[in-house]
């Protein structure tokens, strides 16, 4: 199976390979500069403020000797900001990894010392004429800045296995399940779940068994979300809350499916009186089962493949 974190990690270095030729060319042109007044504050300064346009959404621009204390200023888009000048540096994220024989190094994101915000430092080497490694020089960038292609990352339709919290796995034998609300009403409750699924526009829901609660995220105010107790779930009426819309042609889980998907929920929640499902999810745009067992390990398992799955299956894997 594909690791599931692939996607991820390449989506992560599709952005830094596209900041990488934003950034090269113009603090190689920088270094270059202050190679020529090396040592001299004041014109490092002046270097600096000359050539902070040439690095786009730069936040600070800085020099460093060798031993990353800092020879120059802070020169910002707002100017001067003399308060670090001396500053040692050396134990700062972007000092302490190597720099490739390029001479440039794009860090990996770090949390910052005073904004403590999510930032990225690029290094460049200072080198003579003669190619002798003078310092370094410094740009921080705050991430939220930075101009990246914004290529949104897509969940994997993996399954994904997480353990949970181990004080839970090692007493998980000395309980048992004790019948919910939602247990005694399980068919009405998934009725109604259906049809707010299938025809009142809801795509995502949590259904929390042991505490006879759900949780709805609907398609015309998807940025909130509302929580239904037992009372809510076992009235038909609340369909009328809603108003009704038409089953996305866009979804992963075709209408016909999600009464499945809810009805083995019901058979895993009754499976055993040890380990038995706590909650489920099901989103129907990204096609997604989510399932939290007793042991509190999770499942995140495409819907398909959720459904193709016995139960005998799962009396033997949901330890994740």
């Amino acid at each position: 199976m594909t690791d599931p974190k692939a996607a991820l990690k390449e989506s992560i270095v599709r952005q830094r390979e596209s900041l990488t030729k934003l950034l090269q060319s113009p603090l190689y042109a920088i270094a270059e500069a202050c190679s020529r007044v090396w040592g001299d504050r004041r014109a490092l300064d002046a270097v600096l403020q000359e050539k902070l346009e040439t690095v786009p959404h730069c936040k600070f621009l800085y020099v460093l000797d060798t031993d990353a204390i800092q020879i120059s200023d802070n020169v910002s888009p707002d100017g001067v900001v003399e308060n670090d000048y001396g500053r040692d540096r050396s134990s700062r994220p972007y000092m302490c990894e190597a720099v490739p024989s390029s001479g440039f190094l794009l860090s990996d994101a770090y949390i910052s010392l005073r904004a403590m915000r999510p930032s990225l430092t690029a290094i460049q080497l200072v080198r003579n004429s003669d190619g002798k490694v003078l310092g370094f020089l410094g740009a921080d960038f705050d991430l939220r800045d930075l101009p990246l292609t914004r290529e949104l990352y897509e969940e994997p339709r993996y399954w994904q296995q997480i353990k949970g919290d181990p004080s839970i796995r090692g007493t998980v034998f000395h309980q048992s399940r004790v019948d919910s609300e939602m247990d005694k009403q399980f068919d009405t409750i998934l009725s109604v779940v259906e049809e707010l699924m299938t025809g009142h526009g809801v795509f995502h829901v949590i259904l929390h068994f042991s505490s006879s609660r759900a949780i709805i995220w609907q398609m015309e105010d998807p940025y909130r979300y509302r929580l239904l107790d037992i009372d809510s779930l076992i009235d038909p009426d609340i369909c009328l809350a809603y108003p009704h819309q038409t089953y996305s042609t866009e979804a992963a889980v075709p209408s016909s499916q999600i009464s499945e998907v809810l009805k083995a929920f019901k058979q895993l929640r009754f499976m055993d009186e040890t380990l038995y499902l706590r909650s489920g999810t099901l989103n129907i745009f990204n096609g997604l089962v989510g399932l939290t067992f007793s042991c509190d390990g999770s499942h995140y398992i495409p819907y398909d493949e959720f459904l193709d799955k016995q139960h005998a299956f799962w009396d033997m894997n949901v330890d994740a």
